[in-house]
């Protein structure tokens, strides 16, 4: 009889990942399928509503300012015991997302100023070349 002992490794995190297109229905579909995953993996309900409103900008941002024809950006989701960060990598690293104050009359450029009040934290990774990482983690309450 051929027996091995084997050892599994429980991770307590959970990932998700998808390519999307750069384009308003890539960027809804991000939101929409985010929803989901965060459903499906128990995010309590108010960490869900505020990570849609984050992804819904981040990924609308990677349509609309990171979109290079014929390039996909990508959505990450990671959700650890103490965190759930959210990911958006789009083709345009030369091209880093600032902060800056919105223009009243002005119908948009208010997305990261609304990144910055929901999330924790949130940051910019670059690589690998021609990529950029716009992230940003909310913290998950203990239980």
């Amino acid at each position: 009889m051929n027996q091995q002992n084997t050892t599994q490794v429980l991770s307590p995190a959970r990932h998700f990942a998808v390519l999307l297109s750069p384009t308003p229905r890539g960027a809804r579909l991000a939101r929409l399928l985010a929803v989901e995953w965060m459903r499906d993996h128990d995010v309590p309900y108010g960490v869900t509503e505020t990570a849609t409103q984050v992804v819904a900008e981040l990924a609308t941002n990677a349509a609309t300012h990171g979109r290079v024809a014929g390039r996909s950006f990508r959505l990450a989701l990671l959700s650890r015991p103490d965190v759930l960060r959210i990911e958006v990598t789009d083709t345009r690293g030369e091209d880093l997302p600032q902060l800056q104050p919105p223009f009243p009359e002005s119908d948009s450029g208010r997305g990261l100023l609304l990144v910055e009040a929901l999330a924790d934290r949130w940051g910019v990774g670059l690589g690998p070349v021609p990529r950029k990482t716009v992230w940003a983690e909310l913290d998950l309450p203990r239980l």
